[in-house]
């Protein structure tokens, strides 16, 4: 006669993975959702810088005409762009260091306060936030002078 401990034979690796297997799922929804709330946060800083060009396509235009250099006018779109997204890198580091307390149970094998999370999240949040307004910063940049004059 065969005990039931022995038809459930596995090795380690399968077992630890049916024990994890719902906290994978979970971490794989959250990561998910991260990478899709990034993308939508890149796409709608897009949307705003664009319309800022847009809507000050006469004042670039005297720019470029009295001189003013394609890289002066990226590196103005670009940085008056970044002025809300360095605000809030810092307050959202300000807030994580703050809550730190209400997430420590949630936490395995990090501690709450990682050097490498709280320096790579902003990173990673103001690089993609430099690519965002890179592509309006480009076209106001290439603009032609006298058809923005022109549409005034």
């Amino acid at each position: 006669m065969l005990y039931r401990p022995l038809l459930d034979i596995a090795d380690r690796g399968a077992s630890m993975g049916r024990t994890t297997s719902e906290q994978r799922f979970n971490m794989l929804l959250v990561t998910a959702f991260a990478g899709l709330a990034l993308l939508l946060a890149v796409i709608g800083l897009y949307g705003v810088v664009s319309y800022a060009v847009t809507q000050r396509t006469s004042e670039i235009g005297v720019r470029l005409a009295l001189g003013a250099t394609d890289g002066g006018v990226s590196r103005m779109v670009v940085r008056q762009g970044l002025k809300p997204a360095i605000a809030g890198a810092i307050l959202g580091l300000v807030a994580a260091a703050l809550s730190t307390g209400l997430v420590r149970s949630l936490l395995f094998g990090v501690t709450p306060t990682d050097p490498l999370t709280f320096t790579l999240v902003p990173l990673v949040l103001l690089t993609s936030a430099t690519l965002a307004c890179y592509v309006p910063a480009r076209r106001a940049a290439r603009l032609d002078p006298t058809v923005a004059l022109r549409a005034e």
